[in-house]
């Protein structure tokens, strides 16, 4: 310290002798026949330092600092020429005909590490340079003296220009910024985080320090881009942090513009938060405040929903609209990433998918073997049939059917069973995937993954006899068709009150099956046989072929009639819509197709269907006509 007081009384003295700092010759501050030409400050963006201009150097330093820097005209100038170099050479030249102190060899080692950037730089031969070496010692040696600022531009220079975290000056600087983190401002606490879970992850000591440092000054946040920032870079190291962030996000959610909320909402997604309060008032203000969208905006707004499954109507219609004129200049991986997240979020815009149908057939070309699986697959789940299904599907069999050898097994079984979703799977699909030496890779596989690949198989083989009549085989073997173990499922209400009513209809156990588990890889809520009159027979009596083990043998008597009650839940439904998407959509067509008179169950009043037994309504929440539903419009009680 006394040192250091020694230092500014000469540097205040030695100010009354010399002239105002434009005043300074140029000759006293570099090299002999070198011209001080001022030169314009590169414009480009340099994310992970501030820049190297005095404004910035300035950003957290003391009272005391900024007032000597500005006392001390050599001081000025030289950080004036660190400023406007344009090569390293430049900035070696500066510490060879000037004694530098650490906070101008700190200086000049930040401004190389811009120029790597900028210019895209070798870095090796920089880091061996002699002059290199003798900046890295002035500072070493006089680390204590080195401003705040400047000290942490300087961790993130050493680190951007790969010096080697186990050298004893790097480690120096390391503990010099430990040391020091009280004394940081909040700004200079978000850049050092910021870039520190950028460069070296969860894993660093001085990056989990300055986290717990935020978490203690958390009050001192303010500002829309601080907020952005630290929720995007350093959110996910620090669950109490994000915890802050989201309540201070909460709070400034008004003054967000679209790329915040963008931001904001990607980064919930990557971290999988679902912080519903703070997602219903950026949605809302998204709404209310901006009109306009950016393609980028809507495209990552519309991931970042679908992959948190947070369902706003509002905003999905909104996002829908807006992305419909871009379909056409879009890529196909732009059109893929979107039509799946709609899909994920069962919302369905007729506009919006008619568009991605016209889309493929104009450029068939430019869509590979992926892409077309991933536009059927999100058609398949929400069940979509494009008004020119005829041109659109004869072009997806003609790009497709050649390639399936070519596909990965699991992505083959989900395209295939789209096209049973869709009913559009030809003999071909259906041959490869019910083939022997397709089905036997999974044979005594217990994985999840692959108990949900013999799943789909079954479906698949399901369709293929109930809904190709002309397809001659193969077939799956019985001991396939077997069904796997039932989780543990909580009862809802809705299946307690279908239990309750039929309890009453059926009068005997003996005349009902619940929870049926067929070889088609549906599950019937339950059924019952009803004579001419209506009335339940007993179940026991009579052959089962949809069973896996039937108890009785007798063939079903004249005028009798197989009933199945199918419980369709909210989530079982395209959002908004009466619409049951593609998987259980098919599980009704497999259900009729097997003889039953299907009785739909839902929440939505009693509406008995036309050839449906007489049941009493008392329990029951619906029974939907067992027709196909009709579309609703775009903008109506559809899937718009």
């Amino acid at each position: 310290m006394a040192a250091r007081l020694v230092r500014r009384c000469c540097w205040r003295h030695f100010g009354a002798f010399v002239s105002t700092p434009s005043a300074v010759p140029a000759s006293l501050l570099v090299p002999a026949g070198k011209a001080a030409t001022a030169r314009a400050l590169p414009q480009a963006p340099f994310t992970l330092f501030h820049t190297s201009s005095p404004s910035s150097w300035a950003d957290g330093f003391s009272v005391k600092e900024q007032v000597e820097e500005s006392r001390n005209p050599e001081h000025k100038v030289i950080g004036e020429l660190i400023e406007t170099a344009t090569s390293p050479q430049e900035l070696f030249q500066l510490s060879e005909f000037h004694a530098l102190n650490s906070n101008q060899a700190s200086l000049i080692i930040t401004q190389l590490s811009r120029l790597v950037v900028e210019k895209n730089l070798e870095t090796e031969s920089i880091l061996r340079d002699e002059r290199f070496q003798r900046l890295i010692g002035i500072t070493d040696s006089q680390i204590s003296q080195v401003w705040n600022n400047t000290l942490v531009n300087l961790l993130k220079s050493l680190c951007s220009l790969g010096m080697d975290s186990n050298r004893r000056e790097m480690q120096s600087v390391e503990q010099e910024v430990l040391w020091r983190l009280r004394r940081l401002t909040f700004r200079q606490l978000t850049s050092l985080a910021e870039f520190l879970a950028v460069k070296q992850g969860k894993e660093s000591r001085l990056l989990n320090e300055v986290i717990k440092k935020l978490e203690l000054r958390w009050t001192e946040l303010e500002g829309t881009r601080t907020v952005v920032t630290l929720m995007g870079k350093v959110g996910h190291v620090s669950p109490a942090l994000m915890d802050r962030l989201e309540d201070k996000a909460l709070e400034l959610a008004e003054q967000f513009n679209p790329d915040d909320i963008r931001k904001i909402t990607l980064a919930l997604a990557y971290q999988n938060r679902r912080c519903v309060p703070l997602l219903r008032a950026l949605s809302y203000h998204l709404i209310q405040k901006h009109s306009e969208l950016s393609l980028s905006v809507l495209m990552d707004l519309i991931f970042a929903y679908g992959k948190l499954n947070f369902h706003q109507p509002q905003v999905f219609q909104k996002i829908a609209t807006d992305l419909h004129p871009h379909v056409s200049t879009m890529t196909p991986i732009e059109v893929t990433r979107c039509i799946r997240s709609f899909a994920l979020l069962k919302w369905l815009s007729l506009p919006m998918f008619e568009a991605i149908v016209q889309y493929a057939l104009d450029n068939t070309k430019q869509l590979s073997v992926t892409h077309l699986c991933s536009i059927i697959l999100s058609f398949a789940r929400l069940n979509f049939q494009p008004s020119g299904s005829e041109d659109f599907f004869n072009m997806v069999h003609e790009e497709l059917q050649s390639q399936l050898d070519s596909l990965e097994p699991h992505l083959l079984t989900d395209l295939v069973w789209s096209l049973c979703v869709l009913q559009q799977a030809k003999a071909p699909y259906l041959q490869r995937v019910l083939a022997p030496d397709f089905h036997t890779r999974i044979r005594g596989d217990q994985s999840l993954k692959a108990q949900n690949l013999r799943l789909k198989l079954i479906h698949i083989n399901a369709a293929a006899k109930l809904e190709s009549p002309d397809y001659r085989g193969p077939f799956l073997p019985a001991e396939m068709l077997s069904p796997a173990e039932p989780a543990g499922e909580k009862v809802t209400l809705l299946q307690s009150s279908l239990r309750e009513a039929l309890a009453g209809v059926l009068g005997s156990r003996e005349n009902g099956r619940f929870d049926a588990r067929t070889i088609y890889g549906w599950q019937i809520d339950a059924e019952m046989v009803v004579n001419s009159e209506n009335k339940p027979l007993p179940l026991k009596d009579f052959a089962a072929p949809h069973l896996f083990h039937s108890e009785g043998t007798k063939p079903l008597p004249p005028g009798a009639r197989r009933v199945a009650f199918l419980r369709w839940e909210f989530p079982n439904f395209s959002n908004r819509s009466k619409d049951l998407l593609g998987r259980y959509a098919m599980a009704r067509r497999h259900v009729q197709a097997a003889g039953f008179l299907v009785v739909d169950v839902t929440r939505q009043g009693p509406t008995p269907a036309p050839s449906a037994p007489s049941l009493p309504a008392r329990g029951l929440a619906a029974v939907i006509p067992s027709r196909p539903p009709v579309r609703q419009p775009e903008g109506g009680g559809g899937g718009g």
